[in-house]
């Protein structure tokens, strides 16, 4: 059972904070969870982020997170879902997990879009002509994980130009807005989470 619950838009913080103290109480049995959200405009800085890496905040926020990572941008219109998940209930290793992820966007843009997107060897995420459209950031603790993905659905990229993404210099970003007219972010959600059901091995 995965509990799926839509969280609307939310600061960074007290969501990293309610993340943490749900993965710390959990038991054995607690059924994962699936949260959906938009976040208001932040960059996070994940634990192997190197402060190079970020140019010009303009004034954004920035919050130390303790997900995998370097850093990037969350703002309205992308679609953040943190992946509250007992994987070693389900016998899932992380890297695993990270390439179910990474199928669900695929065939989410995929079957839904007409948009074939890719992975890149090294470089955890979902990849539209050598262009990031979705990130993966991970952090396991006790066998379970939270933070998750974030897919651009249709935002403001500009704030990706005052960092480096992830870590890479040359690395561009790009949104779903950008192939595909009249995009509802609520639609996509629920798609998105019909994919990592499946995947899971959940039956919808």
């Amino acid at each position: 059972m995965i509990t799926i619950k839509n969280l609307g838009l939310q600061d960074y913080a007290q969501t990293w904070e309610e993340m943490k103290k749900f993965t710390v109480s959990r038991e054995s049995t607690t059924p994962d969870e699936l949260w959906l959200l938009e976040h208001h405009a932040v960059y996070t800085q994940g634990q192997a982020g190197k402060a190079e890496h970020v140019l010009n905040t303009k004034g954004i926020p920035i919050v130390q997170s303790d997900r995998g990572g370097q850093v990037t941008y969350h703002g309205p219109g992308q679609l953040v879902v943190y992946t509250l998940i007992d994987i070693q209930r389900r016998n899932l290793g992380i890297r695993t997990f990270v390439s179910k992820l990474e199928q669900s966007l695929i065939q989410l843009l995929k079957q839904h879009y007409g948009i074939l997107a890719t992975i890149h060897c090294g470089a955890p995420g979902v990849y539209v002509n050598e262009k990031k459209i979705a990130s993966i950031g991970l952090r396991v603790k006790n066998g379970c994980t939270y933070h998750g993905i974030a897919l651009n659905v249709a935002m403001d990229l500009t704030p990706f130009d005052g960092i480096n993404p992830c870590g890479y210099e040359t690395l561009k970003m790009t949104q779903m807005s950008e192939f595909v007219d009249d995009i509802s972010i609520g639609k996509v959600a629920q798609q998105f989470t019909q994919e990592l059901l499946s995947i899971l091995g959940h039956k919808l």
